[in-house]
């Protein structure tokens, strides 16, 4: 008899979650949302980290394992500045951090929380203690935003999410490129928010950066389902062209992870599982990813098993 159960996909580590508030060397409210990256052996994550006033900032962990001993920066890395950076008022949050290849630099996408709403923001590091910010590169509303690790046609690409406030317009992930970090244009919708019923209607976001495969740029995204007890989000794949990222080549119709444990049902927001970054170790996927905004946990997939069953479902 044919299994009534949906495959799945990321398999949790069964220890979640890896990191909580109490891991922390100071006092704060919660944990969660980290971008992630291999600086040559250690894993380091960047994480977010909201303080008992409300207020954001990121901070710094490694580990040899990406699993074991995190040895956390004992003060916020980068904290808010908003004497220098009046955009990031109400704190700095949930950011994406890329490789980009040519410059040896890492790249931070992160969300700065300006009066005027939530925009995005990049910084650049090669030591992830010191960082250069480049400033606020798209208006609010916007975040969910990452680079891709490499220029097409001599030009870096931004995937990210703006916000319309036009009725019934919805919220969908866009791509943009720019000659040099700082100046954006050629916005385009990359990935629609479906209508009606689906698990990805109306809003939808990046979650992870993008990720090189031979088969193209895999995209993990999150959808937030508006339901009568509240939102709930999960996450769906897309695989976008190599060579032209402005083409989606395929799309699962169904999402591959959603909030079931209680580290993900229940916390300062409810049914949320939201991931910022993940590691390729040979073909195992480790995502990190924020449990109710009060954690954050982790998940391995098979990078061989998720292109397959992408393919599998696109072709269904």
């Amino acid at each position: 008899m044919e299994s009534t159960k949906a495959e799945e996909l990321f398999h949790r580590y069964e220890q979640n979650p890896i990191i909580t508030v109490e891991d922390l060397p100071y006092a704060a409210n919660t944990v969660f949302n980290a971008g992630a990256t291999m600086v040559g052996e250690e894993t380091v994550l960047l994480l977010r980290v909201e303080d008992r006033r409300g207020i954001s900032h990121l901070t710094v962990t490694r580990s040899s394992d990406g699993v074991h001993d995190w040895r956390m920066d004992e003060k916020p890395t980068l904290a808010p500045d908003p004497e220098n950076h009046p955009e990031e008022l109400w704190g700095i949050e949930d950011p994406r951090i890329t490789y980009m290849e040519e410059s040896g630099l890492w790249a931070v996408a992160y969300t700065a929380y300006s009066p005027g709403g939530p925009l995005v923001s990049l910084a650049t590091t090669d030591d992830f203690r010191q960082f250069k910010r480049l400033g606020p590169v798209m208006p609010p509303e916007d975040k969910d935003a990452a680079l891709f690790p490499v220029r097409f046609k001599g030009r870096w690409a931004m995937i990210h999410r703006p916000v319309s406030t036009f009725p019934a317009t919805g919220a969908h992930i866009w791509i943009s490129f720019s000659p040099d970090l700082k100046h954006w244009g050629d916005h385009c919708i990359l990935i629609r928010a479906r209508k009606g019923g689906w698990w990805d209607a109306n809003k939808i976001g990046l979650s992870p950066p993008p990720l090189r495969t031979e088969q193209g740029w895999l995209i993990l995204y999150h959808g937030v389902r508006s339901t009568a007890s509240g939102s709930i989000y999960r996450l769906g794949l897309a695989l976008l062209d190599l060579e032209n990222p402005c083409k989606v080549i395929a799309r699962s119709d169904e999402w591959v992870f959603g909030p079931e444990e209680n580290y993900e049902v229940f916390g300062d927001v409810d049914k949320v599982v939201f991931p910022c970054g993940w590691t390729l170790i040979g073909d195992t996927l480790r995502l990190y990813y924020g449990g109710a905004d009060t954690c954050i946990a982790l998940a391995t997939a098979s990078l061989t098993e998720l292109l397959c069953w992408l393919k599998k479902q696109s072709a269904s």
